[in-house]
């Protein structure tokens, strides 16, 4: 817990709001047309259906890391490099990432994030969004599904058929969207099913490191209750908006788990030249 107790001494002193992004959306956000696959990996990516991402659309959504000129992407390569080093040391696979609560930017750095491993040679990434109540990854590269990781927790669809590759440029993400929200969120994480499915994603998926996109911890019991099948947690916090006690009762949730690092979201000092300050972690 260092890195919590580290992060609460940096959010006593930085109490100044970060200017926010606005949204430029184009009117129509992304692409849809299926592609052949390029420089395929393994035999499971020749079962995954390809949507061409819209770049101007991830722009508007601060999805930029895919683009590896881009100066903003250095902020999230530094994570990248930092996440990975720590759990390439204990060969662990599957990280989740949470907030303490909405609006901290966790969704923007778990995308990002995961933009930036997959361009590293020999690194591929399987990003599923595990916030149920409010899923934002689909809204956030700009694609639509009518399937997707509730289907496969309810039994209706198979995970090959709820997988997409999502390309951006050059580089592509493997992601298990959810499609829908669900008041039901606990129950979903609870049952045999989720436990199901994070087998067959470690058994099937296993060259890949996972990110989980989970629900804000003080949303609900959702994190606690998937905490135990998970390797190592990442915490997103934003200066202006995560208050020291929110950080704290995180702290006192996550005594149990491997949380490898504490990102400081919106820090007002990151460089004026950044269209929107980076994550900084601790």
């Amino acid at each position: 817990m260092e890195n919590i107790r580290q992060a609460l001494e940096r959010a006593r002193g930085l109490h100044v709001e970060g200017p926010e992004l606005k949204d430029h959306s184009p009117s129509h956000p992304a692409r849809l047309p299926f592609a052949p696959n390029i420089g395929v990996e393994d035999p499971v990516d020749a079962r995954i259906q390809e949507i061409v991402l819209n770049e101007e659309y991830l722009e508007s959504k601060r999805i930029i890391a895919h683009d590896d000129k881009d100066p903003r992407s250095r902020s999230f390569d530094m994570l990248r490099t930092q996440v990975l080093q720590a759990m390439d040391q204990k060969t662990w696979k599957i990280l989740g990432i949470t907030s303490p609560t909405p609006g901290c930017g966790k969704t923007v750095t778990a995308v990002n994030l995961a933009f930036s491993i997959a361009r590293q040679p020999e690194r591929s990434v399987l990003l599923v969004d595990l916030d149920l109540q409010k899923p934002q990854v689909a809204a956030s590269i700009g694609v639509n599904r009518d399937s997707g990781v509730v289907g496969v927790l309810e039994g209706r669809t198979s995970l090959s058929s709820a997988i997409i590759q999502a390309r951006a440029g050059n580089h592509r993400i493997t992601v298990l969207p959810a499609e829908n929200s669900t008041s039901g969120s606990s129950a979903l994480v609870t049952s045999r099913a989720m436990g199901t499915l994070l087998q067959e994603i470690k058994r099937d998926y296993r060259s890949r490191t996972v990110i989980l996109d989970l629900p804000p911890m003080l949303s609900s019991d959702d994190v606690i209750a998937i905490l135990p099948q998970l390797d190592c947690m990442l915490l997103v916090a934003a200066i202006g908006k995560s208050t020291v006690s929110e950080i704290e009762e995180c702290n006192n949730h996550l005594q149990s788990a491997e949380v490898i690092r504490i990102v400081l979201n919106k820090v007002p000092d990151w460089g004026a030249k950044y269209y929107y300050p980076g994550p900084r972690s601790v």
